[in-house]
């Protein structure tokens, strides 16, 4: 696996995601299954640990969850949390994503396969908590635990975080030990996978830790991982960019120049900044695979 951390396109240039380079693998051991246009599975391993259901209109999504779903990190421990110290800064995130990454890919429950991804800090643009009220309200308005079974109204909201297993409740005894965590500025983060098919993030792992930050009113640090789009793509974002940009610069040497032209420039640096990186850093869909079996072909008519 090939890792890039990517900063932000600022002066300080902190910390914003790492971008994973997958070489050809057998496949992820956490896998989506689509069938019939509509009916999606996630496979983990031999084991189904989620069934759903597009509706008709495209207004919304039916779910299922069959609580066999593990995790595919292993349990983090508080001292080893305390280790990783500077809680919620950049360089905290970047060494928590490398740490995830490790355990992602040594993992054969995971969803990792070959091409590009990232693991961010940030949430998709449309995926940002509503900056009104508490954390706690917050996420619970977020947050799709009704258990087993549920829906999502594409209608209502542009995202949602579905557990892939029941939430605990605030005095089970992980969340206890992970509220003390949130209390003392050490608990590590939650980490989600956008789910392009459902438009909304999976817990992979972390359902204590969230249950543990909501109840006590504290922001989860979170960490989001997504398929990140080809290079083919990218590419093509790249040289339009660059291509407005070297335009803007022409005219802005051309004969009328404007009275704040160093200003004008700093201007069209940035913006040139900003685009680079939100190629690097943006979403991809979801890959799924099709479900095996089904209708026999027809058979080819005889010569």
């Amino acid at each position: 696996m090939h890792r890039t951390n990517l900063t932000a396109p600022t002066d300080n240039g902190s910390w914003v995601a790492l971008r994973l380079e997958l070489p050809c693998t057998a496949g992820p051991g956490l896998r989506p299954w689509a069938a019939n246009g509509n009916r999606i599975v996630l496979s983990q391993g031999p084991e189904t640990v989620l069934l759903a259901t597009v509706d008709d209109d495209r207004g919304g999504v039916t779910y299922s969850r069959t609580d066999r779903y593990r995790s595919p990190v292993a349990p983090l421990r508080a001292a080893g949390a305390r280790e990783v110290t500077g809680h919620g800064e950049p360089s905290w995130c970047a060494r928590w994503a490398h740490r995830f990454a490790d355990a992602l890919e040594a993992s054969p429950l995971g969803p990792l396969h070959e091409g590009p991804w990232v693991l961010s800090r940030q949430l998709a643009r449309d995926g940002v908590p509503r900056a009104e009220g508490e954390p706690a309200g917050r996420w619970r308005s977020v947050l799709l635990d009704e258990h087993p079974d549920g829906c999502i109204d594409w209608f209502a909201g542009s995202w949602n975080v579905l557990p892939l297993r029941r939430m605990p409740s605030p005095d089970h005894g992980r969340v206890k030990a992970y509220r003390k965590q949130a209390r003392d500025g050490t608990l590590p983060p939650v980490l989600l996978w956008w789910f392009s098919g459902l438009h909304c993030y999976l817990v992979l792992d972390g359902h204590a830790r969230l249950a543990a930050a909501v109840a006590e009113n504290r922001e989860p640090p979170v960490l989001a991982l997504s398929r990140a789009q080809p290079e083919e793509r990218t590419g093509a974002g790249r040289d339009k960019a660059l291509a407005t940009y070297q335009l803007t610069m022409s005219v802005l040497d051309g004969p009328h120049q404007m009275a704040d032209r160093q200003g004008a420039a700093r201007a069209a640096s940035r913006l040139l900044a900003a685009q680079l990186h939100d190629l690097d850093v943006a979403h991809a869909p979801t890959r799924a695979w099709p479900v095996p079996g089904g209708r026999p072909a027809p058979a080819s008519p005889s010569p």
